[in-house]
């Protein structure tokens, strides 16, 4: 089932002040421009959280990008959620779709899409229990390990190559969520998450309330990686990747970022208390 971005209901749960900072991105025009429907960019997704989800607040942050960019060049953009597999199925091949996202570089979808400019940046690495210390300085120190993995996610070149070689095993998982399950029911010594997806899911999710401070994510990266949108491989496809890159350029993502997860984290601390 597709689920579209929806806002006016999920703003309240953001301040007004980050409302107005991001730009509200949906159905926000005066009567002339509200008269003329925009066109819509549909894409596919999946619940990246605090990145990109149905239940954020702007769908996420990398979605609250999207759709502000999306704006500058007369488009709306509606989200479709579904496993991250499927989302690059649908995303890639069915032409309801302009593309997919939060899709990482890799020179694969380099040549099988049209790659917007990031969106994005995530700091991937390995998060373990406080309890049975990871000591690692280079990938080839997890050779023979058997690591927490979503099935489907890029997690660096290296990382990758030592799976595909069989050096490390992945335990897949079809999500972050249950990945990080895993690794707190000791099913595996180690799983491969992003920083902010592993700090939301710890902070956002009552069932580990008592269990925060038993997870830590290792100093040591697998690298910083850019989030982009995979457009299709299509003229339509290059055209809107163009529009975007453009529209792109005059976002300040590191602060546009920042103000979201600010306001994001203090929306959650405060339904917390």
């Amino acid at each position: 089932m597709m689920t579209p971005c929806r806002l006016p209901a999920r703003l309240l749960a953001l301040p007004l002040c980050c409302v107005l900072s991001l730009g509200a991105v949906a159905g926000t025009g005066g009567g002339a421009r509200a008269a003329a429907s925009p066109p819509e960019m549909l894409l596919a997704s999946t619940d990246w959280l605090p990145y990109t989800g149905a239940r954020l607040p702007l769908d996420g942050a990398a979605s609250a990008v999207v759709a502000t960019a999306a704006r500058r060049f007369g488009y709306t953009v509606r989200f479709a959620y579904f496993p991250w597999l499927r989302t690059v199925q649908l995303g890639h091949e069915d032409p309801r779709f302009a593309g997919y996202f939060p899709a990482y570089y890799t020179e694969e979808r380099a040549r099988d899409c049209h790659l917007s400019a990031p969106i994005s940046t995530s700091i991937v690495g390995l998060a373990y229990l406080k309890s049975t210390p990871l000591h690692w300085h280079s990938v080839g120190d997890l050779a023979g390990m058997k690591i927490g993995v979503v099935a489907g996610y890029a997690n660096g070149a290296l990382f990758d190559a030592m799976v595909k070689a069989g050096k490390i095993r992945a335990d897949l998982s079809r999500g972050d969520l249950l990945n990080l399950k895993k690794l707190l029911a000791a099913r595996v010594p180690a799983i491969v998450i992003d920083k902010a997806v592993l700090r939301y899911l710890l902070f956002s999710s009552p069932e580990f309330a008592g269990q925060r401070e038993q997870v830590v994510f290792h100093d040591n990266i697998l690298g910083e990686m850019a989030v982009h949108i995979c457009f299709q491989p299509t003229k339509a496809g290059l055209s809107l990747q163009q529009s975007f890159n453009a529209a792109l350029r005059d976002i300040d993502l590191g602060k546009f970022e920042a103000a979201y997860f600010r306001e994001l984290e203090a929306a959650e601390k405060s339904r917390a208390k």
